[in-house]
C-alpha cells in the first residue's frame, strides 16, 4: 500500500501495480480496496499492460477523511492521484464512480482517455427517480449510527434492489463491510443525484469532456444501458459498447481485454 496527500490534507491510499502508462481506477458507491476484489483482480489483470493505480476513496478502506465533504475534494483526490501517477492518467470508473470522474475530465483534470461502466444516472421513465431528498437521508441516517438502514435506503432507493432482497443481504457476512462505508454513500449520491432524476442529460451537462469516452453497459437492467447511451451521445469524442450478459458487478476477466484495446488504441507499442 501506498499513500498521496490530497490539496486538503486527506491521505488516499492505493495500490500500485505493474508498469507502463498509468491507469487509475474509480470505484464506486461501497467499494474499497479491502473489501473489493473485483476490481482487485481488475487491477492485476490490467497491471500486465500498465500501471494501474487501485485506490480508496476519501473515507474508505485506508484512506481519511475531512470533513466537511464536498466533491471538489474527491476531484482533487483524484488530481493527487494523476500527479503522482506523472501528471497524465487514463481513468476506468465503476457505476456511481463514473459520475466523479465524468466531472473530474469535465473540470480539466489531465485524463487521457476515460473508460465508464454502467454510471448510475435515470435519464427516462424506465425506473422512479431518486426522492428529492435523497442525499439530505442518506446523511441523516448516517450521521445519526443508523448504518444498515443508510446501506438499505441507498440499495433500494438508488441501486434500484427491490425491497423484499433487502432482508436476506442484511444476513451476509458481506453486510458489515457495506456499513463500514455508509457515511460515504451519500459522497456518491452528491455526484448523482441530480441526474438520478428521470430527466435526459442535459447537451451541455459533459460540453467540456473532450477526451476519448467509452460507456459500458452490460445490457442486463434497461436504466443503466440506457443512461450509458445517453452518455456517448452527450460526449463530443464518446462511444459505447454492450458486454452482453454481464451484470452490474462486471466480470473482471470479461471487461479487462475491452479497456486493453480502448486504452492501447492509437498508442505505441512499448
Amino acid at each position: 500500500m501506498q499513500r498521496v496527500i490530497s490539496k486538503d490534507g486527506t491521505t488516499i491510499a492505493f495500490d500500485k501495480i505493474g508498469k507502463g502508462p498509468a491507469v487509475i481506477l474509480v470505484g464506486g458507491a461501497l467499494q474499497y480496496r479491502s473489501y473489493d476484489q473485483r476490481t482487485a483482480q481488475l487491477a492485476e489483470i490490467l497491471g500486465k499492460h500498465f500501471t494501474t493505480f487501485h485506490y480508496d476513496r476519501r473515507g474508505r478502506g485506508d484512506s481519511t477523511n475531512t470533513l466537511p465533504y464536498a466533491k471538489e475534494r474527491e476531484i482533487e483526490d483524484l488530481e493527487a492521484l494523476i500527479q503522482e501517477a506523472g501528471g497524465w492518467a487514463m481513468v476506468f470508473a465503476m457505476s456511481s464512480g463514473g459520475a466523479l470522474a465524468l466531472d473530474a475530465a469535465n473540470n480539466g483534470l489531465n485524463i487521457t482517455k476515460l473508460a465508464l461502466y454502467e454510471p448510475t444516472f435515470i435519464v427516462d421513465n424506465s425506473r422512479p427517480p431518486v426522492p428529492e431528498d435523497y442525499v439530505e437521508q442518506l446523511t441523516r441516517l448516517a450521521s445519526e449510527g443508523h448504518r444498515g438502514d443508510a446501506v438499505e435506503y441507498f440499495l433500494v432507493n438508488g441501486a434500484g434492489i427491490p425491497p423484499e432482497y433487502i432482508a436476506p443481504m442484511r444476513q451476509d457476512p458481506s453486510w458489515a463491510g457495506f456499513e463500514a462505508v455508509a457515511h460515504t454513500i451519500a459522497y456518491d449520491g452528491a455526484f448523482t443525484a441530480d441526474d438520478m432524476r428521470g430527466k435526459p442529460l442535459s447537451a451541455q451537462r459533459f460540453a467540456s469532456v473532450t477526451v476519448p469516452v467509452l460507456s459500458i453497459d452490460g445490457g442486463e437492467t434497461p436504466w443503466l444501458s440506457h443512461a450509458a447511451q445517453a452518455i456517448a451521445d452527450a460526449i463530443p469524442n464518446g462511444q459505447r459498447i454492450t458486454l452482453k450478459g454481464q451484470p452490474h458487478s462486471v466480470d473482471p476477466a470479461i471487461i479487462a481485454p475491452v479497456l486493453v484495446q480502448f486504452f492501447n488504441n492509437g498508442r505505441r507499442s512499448t
